[in-house]
Formats: structure tokens, sequence, C-alpha cells
């Protein structure tokens, strides 16, 4: 499998903030299938042991701005949140 290309001439804007190490994976996996460019970035910081992480959320997902809503979409799906009327409410 290779690597999606980030287009030179599309800046990178952060998207969501990812929550859990798990959705990162399970997003990441999923976005590579569709060939969507990304990139996450953990709020980890090793001299404040995660500090960070409790307050913001594990990190966060960067992509070109042109795909925000597709990305949106599929996050939402994967956490089971309403878009537009379709979807499962959470419990």
């Amino acid at each position: 499998m290779t690597k999606p290309q980030r287009p030179v001439d599309e800046p990178f804007v952060r998207i969501i903030v990812i929550e859990n190490p798990i959705e990162a994976q399970v997003i990441g996996d999923a976005l590579r299938q569709e060939g969507i460019p990304h990139e996450m970035r953990s709020y980890h910081d090793t001299a404040y042991d995660g500090l960070f992480q409790a307050q913001l959320g594990w990190g966060k997902l960067r992509a070109p701005a042109a795909l925000a809503e597709k990305i949106r979409r599929l996050v939402s799906e994967f956490r089971g949140e309403v878009v537009d009327g379709i979807g499962t409410p959470p419990a």
C-alpha cells in the first residue's frame, strides 16, 4: 500500500480533535483506505506526562480544507453521531 501524497499547493488545516489512540488508529485506517491525505499529531508531551491530553483530547487530525466535510462525515459515522438526520444517536 502506498502512502497518499500530500499536494504541495494545498495547505493542511485542523479538521477535528481525536479523542483517544484507538480512535486515531481506526480513523487513520479509514482515511488511508479512502486515499485521503492527512496528518495526525498527538498532544502528548513527555515533559508533562500527557497533561494536555486530559484537557485537549488525544490529538488533532489535519488535512486539506477541501476534504473537511468528507472527513467529518467519516468520523461522525465512526463515532455514531447523527449527521443530517442520518445515523444512530449515541445511547
